[in-house]
């Protein structure tokens, strides 16, 4: 079935004006990121290991946060009976699942915006390429996490288990994606294993932007991967999304 943009819209709408009323759910998607990069500005207070390991973390921050908040919401709605009476109507699966990653997705860019301004002029982190190219990577890691999040929540139960995903879903993805050891000094099978892993994609495209005055090729190849990704877990959030959970 194609998709239907007025059903996706109004889902998004009705998405956003819920979390315009939850304030501790946007306080942490938008503040809690700015206070894991001051931590980290802190905690480094040599200036040149922050600017080294700043823009990777800047990436990862966003993608941890939406996807919690987007898969224990999916799943609440799934069990509140929501997404089953929505269903019932003329909404496709692909409608509802459009709406939930255009409203998340606009948190997604927000949260980009704060997070990279507070980092580069707040915090005084510097990078060799532009920062603009920075913030196109941090908004494709929130809208990653949210597909990433829509996609686990038809496999929890209930919102502890959807949080439990996090250790055993995207925290290897952190230690395979180079950022406590180089990929390129991995073993080989450790090696292939991150080479399918989008992650390491977007901690490369932030390295690349850290350390390169005009990043060209394989910084584009890291976007490109990563907007792959996402439409695939997108996809796979809409042949997996369950009405209820029973």
């Amino acid at each position: 079935m194609l998709l239907n943009p007025p059903v996706a819209f109004a889902t998004a709408h009705r998405v956003l004006t819920q979390l315009r009323h939850d304030p501790r759910s946007l306080a942490l998607m938008i503040v809690v990121p700015c206070v894991l990069q001051a931590l980290l500005a802190w905690v480094f207070d040599d200036k040149t290991t922050f600017d080294r390991v700043g823009p990777s973390l800047l990436g990862t921050f966003p993608l941890i946060v939406m996807f919690l908040i987007t898969a224990v919401t999916t799943l609440r709605e799934r069990r509140s009976g929501t997404l089953e009476r929505l269903l019932a109507m003329p909404a496709a699966k692909l409608d509802l699942l459009a709406g939930y990653a255009l409203a998340f997705g606009a948190v997604a860019v927000v949260q980009a915006v704060v997070v990279t301004s507070v980092s580069v002029w707040g915090l005084g982190m510097k990078t060799a390429g532009p920062v603009w190219l920075l913030g196109v990577v941090a908004v494709l890691d929130g809208v990653l996490g949210t597909a990433l999040g829509l996609f686990v929540s038809a496999f929890a139960a209930t919102e502890f288990q959807a949080v439990q995903f996090m250790p055993a879903f995207v925290f290897p993805q952190f230690l395979l994606g180079g950022l406590l050891v180089p990929r390129d000094q991995m073993n080989g099978v450790l090696r292939a294993v991150s080479d399918a892993l989008p992650v390491s994609y977007a901690i490369d495209g932030m390295q690349r932007v850290a350390a390169e005055a005009h990043p060209a090729g394989l910084y584009w190849r890291d976007i490109g991967v990563l907007t792959g990704c996402i439409l695939l877990a997108l996809l796979l959030g809409a042949a997996t999304l369950r009405r209820r959970t029973p």
